[in-house]
C-alpha cells in the first residue's frame, strides 16, 4: 500500500518504522515547517522530517496544508491512504478525501474518551485507570471518526506523561499496521463513536501548569505526573519558578492542619526532600528544577538553602 504520513513530534516515529517494516511504500511525509528552537533560536527540523530525510522519503512542509498548489503535490505522490500521528494542524475535507482509502489517525487515547490535543496528560490528571491508542477514521469533527482498532495501556500510581507517551507511541505502530491490513482486505470493522460518552483533553502549556496546593494531595500527585516532563507542573518559591516532579503520597497522613496554609513546606530534609501541605494530606516532592538550572533531587536542591521549612510555595 502507498502511504502518505503526516506528523511532527517523535511520537510518530515508531509508526513510520512499523509502516516501512510491514512492506508498505512511504510515498511522502508531511510535517510542520522548521521552527526556531533552543537558546540561539536557530531553525530546527521536526523529528519526523529528520527521520524522513535519513530514510530518503520525500518531505512536504506547508505552512498551511491547503490550497491548490499543495493539493497538486499530494496528487503527484498518488497515495492510497493518509496516516496521521500528531501532525498538529487541522486537515480540510479535500485533503482528507484525496487518497482512495481516505485518511486515518493514530490517537493517543481510548476514544471517545479524551478527544483533543493532550489526551496522554489528561488521562493521568483525571485518574484514568487505562490509556491507550485508537486507530480511527478522520472526519472534520475533532477526533470523532469511526474506530477501527484500539489497544489499552494500564496507568499506575507511578505513570508519568513521559512514560505513557513512550508506551503509546510504541503500540501505535503495530496497531496501525494491523489496521492497514484490514482496510486493504476490506475486512475493517469501523465502529461509530458514541458522542454522548465523549470527553475532551484541552491543550496544556507552561502557564496553565501551575500547581494549586489547595487541591487534595491525590489530585496534585496526578497533576505533577500528568505534566512530567512537559509542560512541567510548577510553583513559585519567592521569585524563582520551581518545577516539581516525582511526587509521593505518604503512607501515613494525618489530614490537613487548620493552622497550616496549603503550599507550606512542612519539612525540608537533606535526605527525605520536601514535604508540602495541601488541601488535605501532605505530599512529598522527590525532584525539582529551579528556573535556569537542571532537574535534580529535592534533597540536592535543599542543601545549601536556609529557611525553607515553614516557607510557602505559591
Amino acid at each position: 500500500m502507498k502511504v502518505l504520513f503526516w506528523g511532527t513530534p517523535e511520537f510518530g516515529i515508531p509508526t513510520l518504522e512499523a509502516i516501512r517494516s510491514a512492506g508498505h511504500e512511504l510515498v511522502g511525509v508531511v510535517t510542520n515547517p522548521d521552527r526556531p528552537a533552543g537558546r540561539g533560536r536557530s531553525l530546527r527540523a521536526s523529528p519526523i522530517k529528520t527521520w524522513a530525510i535519513e530514510a530518503d522519503v520525500p518531505v512536504l512542509q506547508p505552512e498551511l496544508p491547503r490550497g491548490e498548489p499543495f493539493l497538486e503535490e499530494l496528487r503527484a505522490l498518488a497515495p492510497d491512504i493518509s496516516v496521521v500521528a500528531a501532525y498538529g494542524q487541522i486537515l480540510r475535507e479535500e485533503v482528507l478525501g484525496l487518497p482512495p482509502l481516505g485518511s486515518i489517525n493514530v490517537h493517543a487515547s481510548l476514544l471517545p474518551a479524551l478527544r483533543g490535543a493532550a489526551p496522554i496528560n489528561w488521562a493521568i490528571i483525571r485518574g484514568h485507570e487505562r490509556g491507550g491508542a485508537t486507530i480511527m477514521r478522520m472526519v472534520l469533527a475533532l477526533d470523532a471518526g469511526a474506530i477501527i482498532l484500539q489497544s489499552a495501556i494500564p496507568i499506575t500510581e507511578k505513570t508519568t506523561a513521559g512514560s505513557l507517551y513512550a508506551e503509546t507511541s510504541e503500540i501505535g505502530g503495530p496497531l496501525l499496521v494491523e489496521a492497514l491490513a484490514k482496510l486493504a482486505s476490506g475486512k475493517a470493522n469501523e465502529i461509530a463513536q458514541d458522542d454522548e460518552l465523549a470527553t475532551y483533553a484541552p491543550k496544556l502549556d507552561r502557564d496553565t501548569a501551575r500547581i494549586d496546593w489547595a487541591r487534595p494531595a491525590v489530585e496534585i500527585d496526578r497533576w505533577i505526573r500528568g505534566c512530567d516532563p512537559w509542560p512541567a507542573a510548577w510553583t513559585q518559591h519567592g521569585d524563582v519558578r520551581l518545577q516539581c516532579f516525582s511526587p509521593r503520597l505518604p503512607i501515613f497522613a494525618g489530614g490537613p492542619s487548620p493552622d497550616v496554609p496549603p503550599g507550606t513546606i512542612l519539612e525540608a530534609h537533606d535526605r527525605r526532600g520536601l514535604l508540602v501541605a495541601t488541601g488535605d494530606d501532605p505530599i512529598r516532592i522527590g525532584e525539582v528544577k529551579p528556573a535556569g538550572r537542571r532537574r535534580m533531587t529535592a534533597a540536592d536542591w535543599i542543601r545549601g538553602l536556609e529557611g525553607l521549612q515553614g516557607a510557602r510555595l505559591a
